[in-house]
This record gives structure tokens, sequence and C-alpha cells, in this order.
């Protein structure tokens, strides 16, 4: 039985992100996509790390999300400047992902964000792969693909020229774009989070970015303005210490002339006898 089957020839394994390619050999379109990427995911780490405890999910930064089987291999494949995907393993065999690919692990992502380097007219391209030419080597539209193919719930297109950020949220089949709430965010439900357009200085850059808020409209942080922020707070701190140890030093010695002993001071202070006596 296993000879014939031999004989007659199997269909080859669907590929994995071993054998599809990384890049499709394009440059990144400006300066700001990079420290963006890492601007969303850096001040997501506490969240994820509440939603996932066992570690268990993949971000992908400019990377490739396959759909389909082509020649060659990159136009079966969009791949968002940013994009998050639940429940999946950061690490496949042991190995760093290379792609993402559909077909192997079924999960679809839950996000995906593009940074339009021009007016947004190719993030927004709802050509279908029925209109495109037979032996065409152009692919179908990224809206089309992202809302008819993969299906991710929640697609934000940002347009870095002008700060506009448009959110669409997959419902029966289509993309419905969403409008912000009174905090001019829109929130992304499934995760629990808001995403919104912020203005402040990041990576050297001055610029309008896309931030998260949580579901209350408080920012987000990264790492570094969470360590500033507790480095304020204990020098905040540090000088309330400071301020309460002179008003205490002040007052010991009004308190000892007004005839209380060094005992009634420390109590009504709440030191030591020994403090009393070295601070008066």
């Amino acid at each position: 039985m296993t000879q014939s089957l031999s004989a007659a020839g199997l269909p080859p394994a669907f590929p994995d992100h071993t054998q599809l390619p990384e890049s499709d050999g394009t440059f990144v379109k400006n300066f700001q996509e990079h420290p963006q990427s890492i601007l969303l995911t850096d001040s997501l780490e506490s969240t994820l790390q509440n939603l996932h405890p066992d570690g268990q999910y993949a971000i992908g930064q400019d990377c490739g999300i396959y759909w389909r089987e082509t020649d060659p291999p990159e136009r079966g494949a969009e791949a968002p400047d940013w994009f998050y995907v639940p429940n999946v393993p950061p690490l496949l065999d042991g190995e760093i992902r290379r792609s993402y690919v559909i077909w192997r692990e079924y999960m679809v992502p839950i996000i995906a964000i593009e940074l339009a380097s021009g007016d947004g007219s190719e993030e927004r391209d709802n050509t279908p792969l029925s209109r495109l030419p037979k032996g065409s080597n152009q692919k179908p539209g990224k809206f089309w693909v992202y809302e008819q193919i993969i299906r991710i719930p929640y697609y934000a297109i940002y347009t870095i020229k002008t700060s506009q950020l448009e959110v669409y949220n997959w419902l029966n089949g289509r993309y419905y774009r969403l409008e912000p709430n009174d905090r001019g965010h829109y929130p992304i439900d499934r995760m629990g989070i808001e995403l919104g357009v912020w203005e402040g200085s990041y990576q050297n850059q001055t610029q309008r970015w896309l931030r998260w808020w949580d579901n209350q409209g408080n920012l987000l942080l990264t790492g570094s303005e969470q360590a500033r922020l507790e480095r304020l707070h204990t020098e905040q701190e540090r000088q309330r210490a400071d301020r309460a140890e002179q008003t205490q030093r002040d007052a010991i010695p009004q308190l000892l002339a007004m005839g209380l002993t060094a005992e009634q001071v420390a109590q009504a202070l709440s030191l030591s006898v020994e403090d009393v006596q070295r601070l008066g």
C-alpha cells in the first residue's frame, strides 16, 4: 500500500516559515516606522503579560503573513507594519519566526496596523483576486486580503503625513469603519485597550505617534517612561521625608521650651527619646 501511494505521488507538504522568504526586498518607507512599531510593542508589554501569563503570543513587525501558496511565494503574503497574534508560541520548535504562516497555525491576528507613508490608498486597496489579469504578477488589494481572506478583527491605517488614523472592525463578512470615543480613541475590545494618536518625543523624534491607552483612558507607558515615573516618585518621597524631618526638627525645641519632657515630645512626634535628644 505504501509503495502504491508513493508511486502515485502525493502532493508536497505546505511550506512552513523556514521555507518561505522573510522579505520582499523593499525598503522601509520612512524613519518613523521602526520606532513607531517598537513604541507600540514596548508600551503593550504589561497588558500582554496580563492577557497571556503563559507567554503564548506573537508580535510581528514588518513581517510577512502568508495566506496562500504562489510563485513566487512573496505574492501570497502581506506584511503589516505591526500585528498581534494571541495564543501562539513565540518560537516555533525553538526557532525564531521568519514569517507567520496561516496554513500552519490557523490562528488569526487580532489586529494589524499599517503605517502609510503615502496617502493611504495602497492600504485601502480593496481589489479582489478575481479582478486581477490571468498570469499577472499583481497582488490583490491589502484591504481585501485582510477583510476577505485572513479576516483580521481590527485593521488600523495610520497616515503618517497627516496623522490621520482609521480603524476598521470586521463584522458579518466585512470591515466597518469605527468612530472614536469621547477621548478620541478607538476601543480594541478584544484586548481591553484603546488606540489613538499622541504627540510627544520618542527616540529623539518629536512627532504624533500611535499609542495605547487602557479602557479608563490611562496612557500605557513604555519601560523607560515607567522607570522615569518611578524615579520621580522616589525623589518626591525623599523630599517629603526631608521636609517632614525638618518640621520635626523645628518642633522639638519649641515643645521642650513649653516644658514637655523628652518622653512627651517623642510620643507626640512618633520619635524615639534618643531622636528627640539628637535633633533637639
